[in-house]
Formats: C-alpha cells, sequence, structure tokens
C-alpha cells in the first residue's frame, strides 16, 4: 500500500480571499484535516463548502496525535495540516509532525500561502535580506533578556512576533538598549485594521506606551552595524546623507546608526560644520 501524503496548507491571517486555489482543493480532497482549532478552521470550510473531516492538533495533543496522524499516512490516508492562520510549523503546530514523516520515508509537501513574517518583510521598508526570524519571543525573566541581547546584535533585520500585551515592555526593553534603531511594527495585517508603524525604537515605544496595542503584533527591528566596521568620518558621512536630500535630522539618525554614536551627537557635529 502506498502511503499517503502530508501536506502543509497555509490559511488566511485574517482576509478569507487570500487562501490559494490550491490549498483549497487540497483541502477538499484530503481525508482528514489536522487543525490547530477546529472551531476555528470550520469557519474557513464552511465559507468554502468544504466537508472534510477535523482532527485537532495542537500545542498540548500533539504528541499523542502525531502518533495517530503517522499511522494515519502510513495506511494511506492524506492528512492536509493547518493552523489557525498563516503557514504551519512556522510558529504554529507542525514542526514535529514534519520531522516524524521525514523519519518514515513518509511524502511531505508544503504549499504556498499567507505567512505573517514575509507580509511584514516586504512592507516594512526595512532590508528583506538577510533576515533572522525568532518567532514568539519568552514572555518573561532571564530567557527573554537573553533573547533580546540575541536580536539587538543581529547583524540583520530582525522579525519577531509579540503579543499585543507584552509588546509595550519588550519596545521599552529595547529602545533602553538602543532607542536610534529603526523599528517597525505590523499590526492586524490582511485585516480591517491592519496598520504600519514605522520610526526609531524611541519613538515607536513612546507611541504605543500612549495608545496600548490590539491583535498579534510583527515587529522588524533594523540591523546592528557591523562590529568590524572601520572608524568613519563623521564629516564625510553626513554629507553624503544631506547630499541625498535628507534633513540635518535625518542624516544624523542614519550617521548615528552607522557609527553607534548617539543622534544628539551626530546633529551637534554636522551644525557645527554648517
Amino acid at each position: 500500500m502506498a502511503p499517503g501524503t502530508l501536506y502543509l496548507c497555509p490559511t488566511p491571517l485574517g482576509n478569507l480571499e487570500d487562501v490559494t486555489l490550491r490549498v483549497l482543493r487540497t483541502l477538499r480532497e484530503a481525508d482528514k484535516i489536522a487543525a490547530e482549532d477546529t472551531r476555528h478552521t470550520r469557519k474557513l470550510l464552511s465559507h468554502y463548502n468544504i466537508h472534510t473531516p477535523l482532527v485537532s492538533y495542537h500545542e498540548h495533543n500533539k504528541k499523542a496525535k502525531t502518533a495517530l496522524l503517522i499511522n494515519w499516512l502510513q495506511e494511506g490516508q492524506t492528512i492536509a495540516l493547518v493552523s489557525d492562520a498563516g503557514t504551519p510549523a512556522i510558529s504554529d503546530p507542525g514542526e514535529e509532525l514534519v520531522q516524524a514523516a521525514i523519519a518514515r520515508n513518509l511524502p511531505v509537501v508544503s504549499l504556498p500561502g499567507p505567512t505573517a513574517l514575509i507580509t511584514a518583510l516586504t512592507a516594512s521598508g526595512l532590508p528583506v535580506c538577510p533576515f533572522a526570524f525568532y518567532g514568539f519571543l519568552p514572555s518573561r525573566g532571564k530567557e527573554k533578556k537573553a533573547m533580546l541581547e540575541k536580536i539587538l546584535a543581529e547583524e540583520k533585520t530582525v522579525i519577531f512576533y509579540e503579543a499585543p500585551h507584552r509588546l509595550q515592555k519588550t519596545l521599552a526593553a529595547l529602545k533602553q538598549a538602543d532607542g536610534n534603531r529603526r523599528v517597525v511594527v505590523a499590526r492586524e495585517l490582511t485585516k480591517m485594521h491592519e496598520e504600519y508603524h514605522r520610526g526609531t525604537l524611541a519613538e515607536i515605544a513612546d507611541y504605543f506606551a500612549a495608545v496600548p496595542p490590539r491583535g498579534e503584533c510583527t515587529v522588524l527591528l533594523e540591523a546592528a552595524a557591523p562590529k568590524d566596521m572601520p572608524q568613519m568620518d563623521i564629516e564625510a558621512l553626513a554629507a553624503e546623507f544631506l547630499a541625498k536630500g535628507l534633513s540635518t535630522r535625518e542624516a544624523a539618525r542614519e550617521v548615528a546608526r552607522l557609527t553607534g554614536l548617539s543622534r544628539n551627537e551626530v546633529y551637534q557635529k554636522i551644525i557645527k560644520k554648517k
């Protein structure tokens, strides 16, 4: 008997029109759909008149359900895996199931579709390559502090997810370490109230301190300046940015980012040169 195939099926982040035709066909043709929250997935299936049987597969039952799903695949059944939103196995259940299937030489097919980190990255205005993705950060304590230190040291654009009730403290901690670093917070992606907040860590941290966020947030942080960067001529750098049409304050911000100096210190040097 030929084994069944495990299909990883991305589902909409919010807008139901974002699901692909191939995903819809796979959901219809599968023997079973393994869903993070069957109640949530049933809304999507009802919208598209899909009646494939559902089975729960989430963080708290994945150990037992992985064995069950592998058994079904070995019996020749086709399984479509979905999470509540986005691509399975990216900060959602699925990674262990994929590893278990591959270890048993069972076919795994990943279908393209919605992913919050890529959606936010391409519209962020920050360099898209290279980037580092950290998923959801630890919620508190030494683990979170160590993770934030690691993120701040990354010499590439960093992306991570954050719950709204933790965003203010996370941004405040990052601001304290490097308030001049550029950051983008993407909120409610693909939904009616989708918005991007772009600015320095100081600006964005202060904004959300005054306006508590709602909905899941994707945070994108500008890369750290390379540690081995040679000593730069501040005046020459500033002149380059001013020649590109940046204001004095904007030029000071960019020079500060590249050199590690404070923005105010650079600003004063530019003013004196003028």
